[in-house]
């Protein structure tokens, strides 16, 4: 894998951190719950701190690292301001969102750790992704206890 192309998957992961970051702190806004509220602020600074983990590998790299997220993850968000407008921004419905968001990173990171990337690249992300399966389990986790509250109501 040429130079080039290590930096254009960093930088596709780089948008998925921002979209996480972005996602997280969105939901954070409309959760009643303090503690959920607290749980989306730290994911959201963990993923800023992974995109400026992968930001650096990118300039290592010889590139000009990703400052954004993508298309796909502000069509995301939007979709979160449409269905909690609808659902009355329901803690459940932050969460099943949160866990659509996570679904996505998940699928990028497996993705990337299929290629040939260097090996102190491979690592970086598959350290990476051993962090994002944490999170989307915490927000299923979380997700699945909401719908059992809900469902005793």
């Amino acid at each position: 894998m040429d130079s080039n192309d290590v930096i254009d998957e960093l930088n596709t992961l780089i948008e998925t951190c921002k979209d996480g970051e972005y996602g997280f702190l969105s939901c954070a806004e409309h959760v009643r719950s303090a503690s959920l509220r607290e749980v989306f602020a730290q994911r959201a600074a963990g993923c800023r701190e992974a995109a400026g983990e992968l930001q650096q590998l990118v300039r290592q790299q010889g590139g000009k690292p990703e400052d954004e997220g993508s298309t796909s993850g502000a069509m995301h968000r939007g979709w979160v301001a449409v269905k909690g407008t609808l659902t009355g921004y329901s803690d459940l419905a932050m969460l099943e969102e949160c866990e659509r968001g996570e679904d996505a990173a998940v699928a990028r990171y497996r993705k990337a750790s299929q290629k040939a990337l260097p090996a102190g690249v491979m690592e970086v992300v598959q350290r990476q992704m051993a962090g994002v399966l944490r999170n989307h389990d915490q927000i299923r986790l979380l997700r699945d206890q909401a719908r059992n509250a809900a469902d005793k109501t």
